[in-house]
């Protein structure tokens, strides 16, 4: 299957109140699709902080691992989102050693946050693009959104909404008013429940 490559369009704040999520939104390199991808806190923390070119004092778990890799000449040279089951996204994460390519299991959010710290491409298929994407209709929009500061993603939560009560008809309203918003974060947990209910 061909592959498609993503670009990181923005991370914003999440909407729920029980736990810290946030939203990163990919998007298509040659297309105007975008796919919203809710994360944690940590990792949203974690490409953050890179996007905003922010060095901590001390390694996190990610710049840990890049470390490790460039001591034992590991190169990660692509992530691949390659599988969407129940609203959870799958990746790969593609490893060069000794002219060897390693395909290594991830949670999407960790592979991205190292995708950044090596500068690697992303990419997925047409499949997960097509369940998944969402096409902003306007062509005056927006420019893509810019990463909030680490500081924000750690402070910047909203509320929480339960959709598991609504009918059908209402989520796919909800969707297409979340679309119009670019709220990203809820058009993806709508799109999620409406996944959920029609597999």
């Amino acid at each position: 299957m061909a592959k498609i490559q993503l670009e990181i369009a923005g991370l914003t704040t999440g909407h729920t109140s029980k736990n810290s999520s946030y939203t990163l939104i990919l998007m298509e390199k040659d297309g105007d699709r975008r796919i919203p991808v809710v994360i944690g806190a940590f990792e949203a923390q974690a490409i953050a902080l890179v996007l905003e070119n922010i060095q901590p004092q001390r390694p996190l778990t990610h710049d840990l691992i890049k470390n490790i890799a460039g001591e034992f000449d590991i190169e990660v040279i692509e992530v691949y989102i390659s599988n969407l089951v129940e609203g959870v996204f799958y990746a790969k994460i593609k490893c060069l050693k000794d002219d060897i390519i390693h395909e290594i299991d991830a949670r999407t959010s960790d592979a991205i946050a190292l995708a950044v710290r090596f500068n690697c491409p992303i990419y997925t298929n047409k499949t997960i693009i097509d369940t998944a994407g969402i096409t902003i209709e306007d062509e005056e929009q927006a420019a893509p959104e810019q990463a909030d500061s680490d500081e924000d993603i750690l402070s910047n939560i909203g509320e929480s909404t339960d959709y598991s009560t609504m009918e059908i008809v209402e989520l796919e309203a909800l969707l297409a008013e979340a679309i119009q918003q670019e709220d990203y974060h809820r058009a993806a947990l709508l799109r999620d429940e409406i996944n959920r209910r029609k597999s």
